[in-house]
């Protein structure tokens, strides 16, 4: 029996050179060994934070390949496998399953707003191809342009013995709340509901912000309280108002893994003075926490 996700999941950043234009695969290692001595349940690799629609099948794949080897068996690694057809969907799904990855999601693919039965047939697909690993459906109406069906979501779990659960990145609650679905494990997306999440019943989270500041996420999924889950809004606050992805990926670098801050285009990185505002703020943000 595949092991289901649980408790604190990294939406990881992916490490990357050349201004992005490709893979830094030697920084794979030293970035797990972060995630994981942090105490973390797991990596979800190639979501949003991950860049995944930035970068080519090939270079997913590979990164995936990658994720395993330096992870090694520490923590699950789910693949995010969302593109923008169905066939490049179910083929990182299938190759998610042969490469030995704990679980597969999926978003919706942007830009055409499918309707129900669209809906459930591209996700039909793409779970399918990865039985039975564990399959999560990936909701973030902001990222894909629509919002998936939740009685879809009902009758696809009845007709694929692998749909778990599910990601929820919406927000305000009230448009979190309509996907706790029965029989679905839920993973908050946002990190000021973590704790109305965890008490409503989600499993776990899977945060971007973990990718950077990993030990605070994970002590608010684990002691999920209101001040702690405000905390975390405070910190992903100052994290959008930058660059976001190369933000965090600063972050991580300042924190003493070799992560470059290179994105690929068109995401961008800081300009000087956004640097020296956001390592200003790291200063004072180590030393208030020290005090």
């Amino acid at each position: 029996m595949p092991t289901r996700l649980h408790g604190t999941i990294a939406a990881a950043a992916t490490p990357l050179a050349d201004r992005g234009a490709r893979l830094d695969e030697p920084a794979f290692g030293p970035y797990a060994d972060f995630l994981v001595r942090a105490g973390l349940d797991g990596v979800l690799a190639f979501g949003t934070n991950g860049e995944a629609v930035l970068l080519s099948l090939d270079e997913r794949r590979r990164g995936l390949e990658l994720w395993l080897q330096a992870v090694a068996g520490r923590a699950l690694v789910a693949a995010h496998c969302g593109a923008q057809t169905t066939a490049d969907t179910v083929a990182l799904a299938s190759h998610a399953a042969e490469a030995g990855a704990d679980a597969v999601a999926v978003i919706g693919p942007p830009y055409f707003k499918l309707d129900p039965k669209a809906q459930r047939a591209h996700l039909l697909a793409a779970a399918s191809a990865c039985a039975p690993l564990p399959f999560y459906v990936y909701e973030f109406a902001a990222t894909a342009g629509y919002a998936f069906d939740p009685a879809m979501l009902l009758r696809l779990r009845e007709e694929a013995d692998n749909v778990t659960g599910m990601k929820v990145s919406d927000s305000p609650w009230d448009a979190f709340e309509r996907y706790l679905l029965e029989g679905f494990d839920i993973f908050v997306g946002p990190e000021a509901l973590i704790h109305r999440g965890r008490e409503a019943g989600a499993v776990g989270a899977v945060s971007a912000l973990a990718s950077a500041f990993p030990e605070e996420v994970a002590a608010v999924v684990r002691d999920p309280t209101e001040a702690g889950a405000a905390r975390l809004a405070e910190l992903r606050g100052q994290m959008e108002s930058f660059p976001r992805h190369a933000a965090l990926k600063r972050v991580i670098g300042w924190k003493g893994v070799p992560i470059r801050p290179d994105v690929r285009p068109p995401l961008r990185d800081l300009d000087a003075a956004e640097i020296v505002a956001l390592e200003d703020w790291l200063g004072r943000e180590v030393g208030a926490h020290a005090a």
